[in-house]
């Protein structure tokens, strides 16, 4: 196994950070308003677990997951309290739902007839939350057919079937400040909740703002934020504002071992299709992070790496395990650390800049991150912030959703 000091790469979970992102997202909305801590795709990246967990103990009282699959394994892991996923389809495991007591999404009569089938099997009411599309044309209910969508869970309510625990939408333009939509949205979201409410539904909860409406549309608020992005420290958009604006850390710092350094001419071709070449004599930095790894290949030629100190620029093509930097003849040492990116505060590249780089957003840099780079978890102090910084990080394993405890390093 190697050591947290000799991995190839390695992409550090700021624990800390978290927790203190998600006090300043409770604090933004205020009193009354409960945060979701959206953990769906791996928490975009970082490690389902342990992010889970965090952000519980910093007092997210709601979980968010995309799919059904993501909410339970949350359970098998021992997470409890409210976990909501949103993206179902026929055939999906709904009575397993219902038995782990998952807040379930529906946006259709096919759904609400499965999950009402599952409801008698399982002998117990699911809860589910009725989306409407407002506006943003992907899932959720029309308004056109809500009033019949509305109706049947009144119906199913009243057998003892469902119980309607939610109102819910999600914007499609809130990360553009002025968007004429944000406002006709929730226009249209007020109306159907008031026709909801009206109709007999009682919900918990109503929401519709995500990490760019928490920040920035307060009046979205209502009963629930999903703060996803802004969870990790990374602004939705930089016209909204940088995360330091928002009291926001970012989360995840990426880093590799320079495999190797060497010494080459003027006019020598690098990487594959030699884009290219040395405008002089020169030293080349071997570093071991690919587009296998997430590393994008539309970055090539772009793509910003701090290397001792000082920044540089991806050389040539990225390849599938491995990319190049023109070092301007420095040599350091082969073991060297060369930072993609981190919180931006000891002048290392942000996921932004590499966001910028291949022509993207934020949320793909970070959630891209594969597999075969080992996240280690620092801060990881059990449910408490701690009094400082920590030396030794916690592994959990490649994928970062495995058991946490502390270590020297992460699996190989």
């Amino acid at each position: 196994m190697q050591t947290s000091a000799t991995l190839r790469a390695r992409a550090e979970v700021d624990l800390a950070a978290l927790r203190g992102n998600v006090r300043a997202l409770r604090s933004r909305v205020g009193d009354g308003v409960a945060v979701m801590a959206v953990v769906k795709s791996d928490a975009y990246g970082h490690g389902m677990l342990p992010v889970a967990r965090a952000a519980r103990a910093a007092g997210a009282t709601w979980l968010g997951t995309a799919t059904p699959h993501e909410a339970l394994a949350l359970r098998a892991a021992g997470i409890g309290g409210r976990v909501m996923c949103w993206l179902w389809t026929p055939g999906d495991p709904w009575r397993e739902g219902i038995e782990a007591d998952l807040d379930m999404s529906v946006s259709g009569l096919w759904a609400l007839r499965e999950v009402t089938a599952a409801a008698r099997a399982a002998g117990r009411p699911a809860r589910i939350q009725l989306k409407s599309d407002t506006g943003l044309g992907r899932n959720g209910c029309p308004p056109a057919d809500w009033p019949e969508l509305v109706g049947a869970a009144l119906a199913a309510q009243a057998a003892g079937e469902v119980r309607v625990t939610g109102l819910w939408s999600h914007f499609a333009c809130a990360d553009e400040p002025g968007h004429p939509s944000i406002a006709a949205q929730l226009e249209v979201f007020r109306e159907v909740v008031t026709y909801a409410e009206k109709a007999g539904v009682e919900p918990e909860v109503r929401h519709i703002a995500n990490s760019a409406a928490a920040l920035t549309v307060p009046e979205s608020s209502f009963d629930l934020v999903r703060t996803g992005i802004a969870l990790y420290g990374i602004s939705p958009s930089p016209e909204l504002g940088t995360p330091e604006d928002f009291g926001l850390r970012p989360v995840m710092t990426l880093s590799a071992s320079v495999a190797l350094v060497k010494q080459v001419p003027k006019g020598h071709g690098v990487s594959y299709g030699h884009h290219y070449v040395t405008p002089e004599e020169t030293t080349l930095g071997l570093i071991p992070l690919g587009y296998a790894d997430g590393i994008p290949r539309h970055a090539s030629g772009r793509g910003p790496v701090q290397v001792g100190g000082v920044r540089r620029t991806v050389a040539g093509r990225v390849a599938m395990d491995q990319f190049v930097v023109d070092l301007g003849g420095d040599t350091p040492e082969p073991g060297a650390t060369a930072v993609l990116f981190g919180p931006g505060d000891r002048g290392e590249p942000t996921a932004e800049d590499w966001a910028q780089a291949a022509g993207t957003i934020a949320y793909e840099i970070v959630t891209r991150i594969g597999s075969r780079v080992p996240r280690v978890y620092l801060n990881d102090s059990g449910h408490a912030d701690p009094d400082g910084p920590t030396t030794e990080p916690t592994g959990t394993g490649p994928t970062g959703t495995g058991p946490t405890g502390p270590t020297t390093g992460s699996a190989p």
